[in-house]
């Protein structure tokens, strides 16, 4: 796993799959508002015309030259619950980003977001 520290290093790299098959670029990271550890990142997928930011989970992850390694295969990713490129992750959708992945949700409990964007 790397280091919060040098996430923001990691922009615009390859997001590659266990079998090393390109899902799209490092956008942005979102973490955990309860532990402020990296959850998810989004990921630059789809043509030019029709962009879109996907989610992926960030948990084990790894880095190489130039790309960063995730878990999940591709074609999950790429159907995982997304944003457009300037939108911003409503509230109420967290928890779909989450059931994607069958990874438990749980809001802060005030009600508060699980993820923030950095």
């Amino acid at each position: 796993m790397f280091e919060a520290e040098n996430i923001r290093d990691w922009r615009g790299q390859d997001v590659v799959d266990l079998d090393g098959k390109k899902i799209g670029s490092l956008e942005s990271i979102y973490f955990d508002t309860l532990t402020d550890r990296p959850a998810f990142a989004t990921v630059t997928v789809g043509l030019p015309t029709r962009r879109r930011l996907v989610f992926v989970p960030v948990d084990k992850a790894t880095v190489g030259p130039g790309y960063v390694k995730v878990t999940y295969d591709k074609n999950l990713v790429k159907d995982a619950p997304g944003i457009d490129p300037d939108g911003e992750l409503a509230a109420d959708e967290e928890g779909a980003v989450f059931e994607h992945y069958r990874l438990p949700y749980e809001p802060g409990s005030r009600g508060e977001r699980r993820l923030g964007r950095r």
